[in-house]
C-alpha cells in the first residue's frame, strides 16, 4: 500500500502539519524533530505526493521544454544544457518532442501549461501567431531557445543566423570563390532559414557578386534534402565551385552527393556550413563550418528562465550569443 503522510506521522509521533514542514524544508522544526520524521520516512519509504506539494505552494518545481525534433542532435545537446542548469536550481525537467509539426507543438504547449509547470522553454521551432495566442492562455514565464518571434514579445536565447550566414559565405568569397550556391532552410522560418538565406545574399551582395535564382534549392534541414539539392547543382551546365548549406547535415549530404558523382571536395567543390555538430569533424572531409554554442544556449535559456520565475532582475531579455567559423578541411581556394 501506498505510504501517506499520516502514516509518517503516527510513525514519528508528530503532527501531519510537522511532516509537511520538515519535508518542504520549513527552518521552524526543533532539530530533534526533524530528526524524527526523517527516520521515519526512511523507515517507511515514503515519497512526498510532488503534485500535492504543487498545489499547495502553487509550484511545481517542474520546467516544460518543446522541442521540435529530438532525433537533431543540436536539439538534444542544446536540452542538455538545459538540463544541467535545472538540475543546478534544482528544477525538473518535462521533455516534449512535436516532430517539427505545428499543431502538435501547439498542443504540447498546452498540455504542459495545463500541468501547471513554473516555465516553459520553446526550442528551435517558427513562433507564429497561433503559437502566441497559446503562450498567452498562461502567466507563467516563457523563454524561446535557439529562436525568437519577430515581435520580440518573449525574452530569447540565440544566434544571429543572418550573420553566421554572411560569415560563412564570406570564408568562401575570401578563397576566391564567386560561383557560390546555397542549400537554404525553409525561407518561412523567420528565425533561421529565411535569416541564413538574406546572410548568403549579402555576403554576396557586399563582394559585388550578383545574386543568382537558380543556385539557390530550398531544402529541410536534413540530410536528404541536401543529398537532393546537390543533385540539382551537378546537373547544371555552368556548376558552382562552392555550396554554402544552411546546416551540417545538409552540407554532409551534399559531400556525400558529390563523392557519389566522382567528384572530390574541396578539389572540385569547397563546402560550409553553420551548427558544428558532431558529425562535422567525423566527416572526410571534416567540415569547415560556423559554429553555434549549442550548450551555452540551451544553458543560458535555462538560467533566463530561473531568473524570470524567482522574479530576479532581468537586464537584457533578448540574448545573442557569439558564433565561431571552424575552419576544417572541406574549403580551399578556388584555383587549387
Amino acid at each position: 500500500m501506498t505510504v501517506t503522510i499520516y502514516d509518517v506521522a503516527r510513525e514519528a509521533g508528530v503532527s501531519m502539519a510537522t511532516v509537511s514542514r520538515v519535508v518542504n524544508n520549513n527552518p521552524n522544526v526543533k532539530p530533534q524533530t526533524r530528526k524524527k520524521v526523517y527516520e521515519a520516512i526512511e523507515r517507511l519509504g515514503y515519497r512526498p505526493n510532488a503534485v500535492a506539494r504543487g498545489l499547495a505552494s502553487k509550484k511545481t518545481t517542474t520546467v516544460g521544454v518543446v522541442i521540435p525534433d529530438i532525433s537533431n542532435s543540436i536539439f538534444a545537446e542544446i536540452a542538455r544544457g538545459i538540463e544541467d542548469i535545472a538540475n543546478m536550481y534544482h528544477y525538473n525537467i518535462i521533455l516534449c518532442n512535436a516532430d517539427k509539426r505545428k499543431e502538435k507543438e501547439i498542443r504540447v504547449i498546452n498540455t504542459l501549461l495545463e500541468k501547471q509547470v513554473d516555465g516553459l522553454l520553446f526550442m528551435g521551432g517558427t513562433v507564429t501567431d497561433e503559437h502566441i495566442q497559446a503562450f498567452q492562455t498562461s502567466s507563467v514565464p516563457i523563454v524561446l531557445c535557439a529562436t525568437s518571434d519577430e515581435r520580440c514579445s518573449y525574452p530569447s536565447v540565440d544566434i544571429d543566423h543572418e550573420q553566421a550566414a554572411f560569415d560563412a559565405v564570406n570564408t568562401l568569397i575570401r578563397h576566391g570563390h564567386r560561383e557560390i550556391a546555397m542549400i537554404s532552410g525553409t525561407l518561412q522560418d523567420p528565425a533561421n532559414g529565411y535569416a541564413r538565406f538574406q546572410g548568403y545574399k549579402k555576403a554576396l551582395e557586399a563582394a559585388g557578386i550578383e545574386y543568382q535564382e537558380d543556385l539557390v534549392r530550398i531544402g529541410n534541414y536534413r540530410y536528404e534534402s541536401g543529398v537532393e539539392a546537390m543533385k540539382y547543382f551537378l546537373g547544371l551546365k555552368k556548376k558552382p565551385t562552392a555550396i554554402f548549406a544552411a546546416t551540417d547535415e545538409m552540407a554532409i549530404g551534399a559531400i556525400h552527393s558529390i563523392q557519389d558523382e566522382g567528384y572530390k571536395v574541396p578539389d572540385d567543390f569547397s563546402i560550409i556550413s553553420v551548427d558544428n555538430i558532431r558529425m562535422a569533424s567525423m566527416v572526410r572531409p571534416q567540415l569547415t563550418t560556423v559554429a553555434q554554442p549549442m550548450y551555452d544556449l540551451g544553458a543560458v535559456a535555462m538560467r533566463l528562465l530561473t531568473k524570470l520565475m524567482k522574479k530576479e532582475n532581468v537586464e537584457n531579455p533578448r540574448v545573442i550569443l557569439p558564433h565561431e567559423t571552424i575552419l576544417r578541411l572541406s574549403v580551399s581556394h578556388v584555383n587549387e
